[in-house]
Order: C-alpha cells, then sequence, then structure tokens
C-alpha cells in the first residue's frame, strides 16, 4: 500500500470512529497527522481525496470540518448563482486562474507537484462525466492550493462553488464531447507540466488558453478553437513528462 492509500485508509477509519460527528472541526494538520502516524503531504492527499468526495469541507482560515459543506453555505452560493451569469464566472476565471497557475509554478511544493501529475492522470481515466467533474475540480483546487496564498484561494473556492450548483453542472454536460475531453486532456497536461518545469510564463499561458478554450465551448463562441488542439498538442509534446 502506497503511502496516498494508507493515508487515506487512516483518515476514513479515523472518521468512521464517530470521534468527530459531522459539522465538528478536525484538528490541525501537524496534530492530525501526529495522531494517525502519517506524513503531512500523505495526509493532504487524502484529505483532497476525501474533500472530492464532499466527506470533509474546508473553510480558509478556520480549518477543515466533517461532512459535506453545510446548506447554509450552498444557499448563500445559490443566491449569487441566480445574480451571476455564465459569462461574468468566466470572467472572473480568466483573470484569476492564470495567475494561479503563474503563482503555483513558482511556489509549489515536490510533493504538491506529484498530486497534480496523480489527479490529472485520474482525469485522463474518467469514464464519465461525473467521474470527470469530480477529478477536474480538484486538479484546478489543487493548482490553486499550490499558489500558496490565502486570499486567492479564498477567491477561487467562491467563484468554484458556483460551478458546483446543479444550473452549471447541466450547462457543463451539456458542452462535454469527445473531442472536446481531448483538447482539455492536452491542456491539463500543458498546464501541469509548465508548473512542474518551475515555468511562471508558460504555465499563466496555458492555463489562460484552458480557460478561453472552456469559455468558447460552454457560450458556443468561436474563440480560436482549432488553434487552441494545436498549441495544447505543441505544448503537451514539450513539457509533459516521460512515462
Amino acid at each position: 500500500m502506497n503511502r496516498r492509500d494508507g493515508s487515506l485508509q487512516k483518515l476514513m477509519q479515523f472518521l468512521a470512529s464517530g470521534r468527530y460527528p459531522p459539522q465538528s472541526r478536525l484538528p490541525p494538520e501537524r496534530e492530525l497527522a501526529q495522531m494517525l502516524g502519517v506524513s503531512r503531504s500523505g495526509l493532504r492527499e487524502g484529505l483532497e481525496m476525501l474533500e472530492a468526495e464532499e466527506r470533509i469541507w474546508r473553510h480558509v482560515g478556520k480549518g477543515t470540518f466533517v461532512g459535506p459543506r453545510p446548506l447554509e453555505a450552498a444557499r448563500g452560493m445559490d443566491f449569487v448563482s441566480a445574480a451571476t451569469s455564465p459569462e461574468e464566472v468566466l470572467e472572473v476565471r480568466m483573470l484569476f486562474e492564470p495567475l494561479i497557475a503563474r503563482q503555483a509554478a513558482m511556489r509549489a511544493t515536490s510533493a504538491e507537484i506529484e498530486n497534480m501529475w496523480r489527479l490529472q492522470e485520474k482525469s485522463e481515466g474518467a469514464r464519465d462525466v461525473k467521474a470527470w467533474e469530480l477529478w477536474d475540480g480538484t486538479l484546478h483546487r489543487a493548482v490553486a492550493q499550490a499558489a500558496h496564498n490565502k486570499l486567492l484561494l479564498a477567491l477561487f473556492d467562491a467563484f468554484n462553488a458556483i460551478r458546483g450548483q446543479a444550473a452549471w453542472v447541466r450547462l457543463r454536460q451539456a458542452a462535454l464531447r469527445h473531442e472536446r475531453l481531448i483538447i482539455y486532456r492536452q491542456q491539463h497536461r500543458a498546464y501541469v507540466a509548465a508548473i512542474a518545469a518551475r515555468d511562471p510564463a508558460l504555465a499563466e499561458q496555458a492555463m489562460r488558453l484552458h480557460i478561453r478554450t472552456v469559455w468558447s465551448n460552454l457560450l458556443g463562441r468561436e474563440r480560436d478553437q482549432s488553434s487552441a488542439l494545436d498549441i495544447g498538442r505543441d505544448r503537451t509534446k514539450r513539457l509533459t513528462r516521460d512515462p
């Protein structure tokens, strides 16, 4: 059993013990790692998996909590989502996610980069739309965490929560086609590779291309779609890891 799976198994057993009921706050990472006898990097990977499965949720500056995000937060996002257009959210993503990728290229730890590759491989292997949505969202958040900027992470979580609303999920799923998934996977490899290569400018450029492509597909606009595929393929060849 590898480090990640061992940490995840211990976390699941810890939560199943009932010591921490739903919506209670877990101990800080350092303390929790000591309690479980796992490394902090392994613990983070396990927590990311549990968060993707909605077994825990996090609030920047407050901690990690057991169970899914409470309804009060969801209602707040419903209100914001109802008053926000898809184009507005994509504008915010275009402003912030390339900057986040740039910061991640400068600040990500080796463990965080390894985790991005793992998540990218999980998204590559997704066999249905639901699995793709899970790993795609988890990968983007891993990049945001690797930027090591609490304010940027809080902003990311705010607009990412809107993307998790039912209407947004339906919009993305309706626009998700096989040929588009091929492009998205290539672009994921390109921006993760740029981060791993410690190339801030290329990481920013690769993420901007990715968000622009998503924008085009969601809103039905022609935004250099053919060149997006060509550039994505070229960057993937230059930057992706050797097998």
